[in-house]
């Protein structure tokens, strides 16, 4: 298995394009350059055509917009997984989302797959998916295969859902993460973004249990975290009062200021638990060096035998939107959302959403 640990301080002081405030921490993953040879890796194609299950008609699923991807190995390959909105609607929120999928030899030059792999279909799941759709994906190894988290949108409600799969193309849908926790008693809640705790092994990153458990960060605004026993049922840790128990929250000032949220996996390492986020900035108590409104990217250490314990957290972006498609889009603020993370032959790579409009990568040198 991978020493983590030294791969991460190798890194750390590799130097790169990026700025020094990659450098501020010795824990953190990075620094990460763009390519910009390949960059965007996807963007919106207008003659996907799908028959939609639900609707009865055929749609062009990848119109509009591509963006937010996961990420995974296998079979040799880098597999990103990316949500598409269709041509539907206008404005955010709007459109039916959908899961592609693209695969690649170098985990930069990506074919994708002409249709869908996760959309709302008929039957149970069509409630909490249709019509808004499935977004937002985030996926592990597990000894089945693979666990993907992504986000139930049907318009009303934002509910965190899991489905696994045996080879990232054919997937089984379970629902919403917390249908069976505490009776019911989150399931009717908004919940986003599921980063579920992993380490890297021959497989990719693999979801690990600490102290007999399975745990995942989530939430939207502050991160809150939940464990499981089998990756598909999960319980919310609350405190002595049964009120939801919050790692960490936004920070006056800050590029996180208005809120923060769950990237890709979080990766077990020998100094703690390295948890990838995003940050929202606030409109007049924000970053001043950000736009009001932008998403940036920060890190955060855990403590990998006590996942709700925070160690250290990064006190600025390591990534922030720079490039012209980063800045420009459908979220005019400018946007780098990161959802996906892969160890890939002897580096880190890094994918992400740009301006909710497309996909970029990013790696260590």
């Amino acid at each position: 298995m991978l020493n983590v640990s030294v791969a991460l301080a190798m890194l750390a002081v590799a130097g790169g394009a990026q700025s020094p405030q990659v450098m501020e921490r010795t824990w953190m993953i990075g620094p990460f350059v763009r390519d910009d040879a390949v960059n965007p890796i996807l963007e919106p194609k207008k003659d996907s055509m799908f028959q939609c299950p639900v609707s009865k008609k055929p749609v062009a699923w990848e119109h509009d917009h591509v963006f937010n991807p996961a990420a995974a190995v296998f079979q040799g390959k880098v597999f990103v997984l990316y949500r598409a909105e269709d041509d539907s609607g206008e404005g955010i929120g709007k459109h039916t989302s959908r899961i592609g999928i693209a695969d690649s030899e170098d985990g930069h030059h990506f074919q994708r797959s002409p249709n869908p792999v996760l959309y709302p279909t008929e039957g149970e799941t069509q409630q909490w998916d249709w019509p808004g759709g499935c977004e937002d994906p985030r996926i592990v190894a597990s000894d089945k295969g693979f666990v993907m988290t992504y986000t139930s949108w049907n318009r009303k409600t934002a509910r965190l859902s899991v489905a696994t799969s045996p080879d990232l193309v054919h997937w089984q849908k379970h629902g919403p993460v917390f249908a069976k926790a505490y009776k019911g008693k989150y399931l009717n809640d908004w919940s986003k973004s599921g980063s579920i705790v992993a380490k890297v092994t021959s497989k990719g990153l693999t979801a690990t249990k600490i102290n007999g458990k399975y745990w995942m960060y989530w939430g939207e605004g502050k991160i809150g975290v939940a464990t499981s026993t089998n990756l598909v049922d999960w319980t919310p840790v609350e405190d002595a009062k049964q009120k939801l128990v919050t790692v960490f929250g936004p920070r006056k000032g800050k590029f996180d200021s208005n809120l923060a949220e769950p990237g890709p996996p979080a990766v077990i390492t020998d100094r703690g638990i390295v948890f990838i986020y995003n940050g929202k900035n606030a409109d007049t108590t924000g970053d001043k060096s950000l736009s009001p409104g932008a998403y940036a990217a920060g890190q955060a250490l855990l403590d990998k035998n006590n996942p709700t314990k925070l160690i250290d957290r990064s006190t600025t972006y390591f990534f922030k939107p720079e490039r012209p498609y980063e800045v420009t889009g459908q979220y005019a603020s400018g946007t780098v959302f990161v959802e996906g993370l892969v160890w890939f032959k002897g580096k880190w790579k890094l994918y992400y959403g740009t301006a909710d409009s497309k996909v970029a990568m990013a790696s260590t040198p």
